[in-house]
C-alpha cells in the first residue's frame, strides 16, 4: 500500500485521505504529529491506527470519532498512521522510559498489522529506550512478537468478555476466538513473560451471571495467569446506541434492563457492588481470588 501525497499531508480529516479497501475494512493511510501520550493507567500510551477491526459492540474507543470522523461506521475504517516509528523515535529522544499501555484506543495487533507492522516497530523502539510495555488484546497476532518480548519487561495480557463463543462472535465478530486467545496466554507464560487476563467488560444479564462468572475463572485457572482484572460496562460515549442496536436484535427482552444500570445513578450502583462482590465469590470458588488486581 504506497503511501499518497494526500494521506501525507492529512492529519485530521481522513476522508481527504486516499483510501482502499482491504478484507471487511476501509483504511487509509494518514501521518500524525505524535504518537506517545500521556495516560491514567500506566505512564503512557500509544495507537498506531485510529479504528479497529475487530468491531466491538461495546468498544469505548467509539468516542475517538468525535475527534476523526468518518462516514463509515465504527470497526468499518482504519487509519494507520504510517509514519508511527519515526515520530516515535523523535519522541524518545526526550522522554523518560516509564510504562507503556499498549495500545489504548484500539488493538494494536489488529489484522492490518500483520502489513504496516507499525506496532511491532513500535514495540521494538520502546524496549530498545528501556520502557515497559503492558500489553491488551483480543488477537493472536500478538504471538508474532514473542521474539521481541522475551526476556524484556513485557507485562502479556488478553481481554475474554465472555466463556461462549457464540456471544464473541456477537460482540466481538472480527477478534480472535476465545481458544486462540488463551493459547496466546500460553505461550507467552512458556516464553517466560507476566500474564493478565482482563475479564470485560462483564455484559450484564449474559456473561456476568455465576454461572458465566465460574467459566470465565475456570479459564483464568487453567491459564495460569497472573494477574486477573475486570471491569462492568460503562456508557462511554457512542457506546449505546451499538449495544442497543445488538440487544433489539437478539436480546429485546434486555434493552430496559442495560438502561437502567447503564444510566440509573442508583441502580448502576447496586449492580457495581453486586458485581464486584460476585467476581471475588467466583474467584474464590476457583481457588484464585488471590490473583484479582
Amino acid at each position: 500500500m504506497p503511501v499518497t501525497s494526500s494521506a501525507q499531508t492529512n492529519l485530521f480529516a481522513p476522508e481527504a485521505a486516499a483510501a482502499r479497501r482491504v478484507g471487511n475494512v476501509i483504511v487509509r493511510e494518514v501521518e500524525c504529529r505524535s504518537l506517545l501520550n500521556r495516560w491514567d493507567i500506566d505512564d503512557y500510551s500509544f495507537n498506531c491506527y485510529t479504528g479497529c477491526e475487530h468491531g466491538c459492540g461495546y468498544c469505548y474507543a467509539r468516542y475517538m470519532q468525535r475527534f476523526h470522523p468518518h462516514e463509515e461506521s465504527w470497526g468499518d475504517f482504519v487509519d494507520a498512521k504510517i509514519n508511527a516509528p519515526a515520530v516515535l523515535a523523535r519522541q524518545l529522544r526526550r522522554l523518560a522510559p516509564g510504562t507503556v499501555f499498549t495500545c489504548s484506543a484500539c488493538d494494536g495487533w489488529q489484522p492490518v498489522e500483520r502489513h504496516y507492522q507499525l506496532t511491532r516497530q513500535c514495540c521494538r523502539l520502546l524496549l530498545d529506550a528501556g520502557f515497559k510495555l503492558r500489553v491488551l488484546t483480543k488477537s493472536q497476532l500478538v504471538l508474532r512478537d514473542l521474539d521481541l518480548f522475551r526476556g524484556r519487561d513485557v507485562h502479556l495480557g488478553v481481554t475474554i468478555t465472555t466463556p461462549d463463543q457464540r456471544l464473541a462472535d456477537l460482540w466481538e465478530p472480527q477478534a480472535s476466538t476465545i481458544e486462540a486467545r488463551l493459547g496466546v496466554l500460553r505461550q507467552a507464560r512458556e516464553a517466560g513473560l507476566r500474564t493478565t487476563l482482563m475479564l470485560g467488560p462483564l455484559l450484564p444479564f449474559l456473561s456476568d451471571t455465576d454461572e458465566a462468572l465460574d467459566a470465565l475463572f475456570a479459564l483464568a485457572r487453567r491459564a495460569r495467569v497472573d494477574r486477573i482484572w475486570h471491569d462492568a460496562l460503562n456508557p462511554r460515549p457512542r457506546v449505546w446506541p451499538a449495544v442497543q442496536g445488538l440487544l433489539r436484535r437478539h436480546w429485546p427482552g434486555l434493552v430496559g434492563d442495560y438502561q437502567r444500570v447503564l444510566f440509573e445513578p442508583r441502580a448502576r450502583k447496586k449492580y457495581i457492588d453486586a458485581l464486584n462482590q460476585r467476581v471475588r465469590q467466583a474467584a474464590r470458588r476457583a481457588g484464585i481470588e488471590d490473583h484479582l488486581a
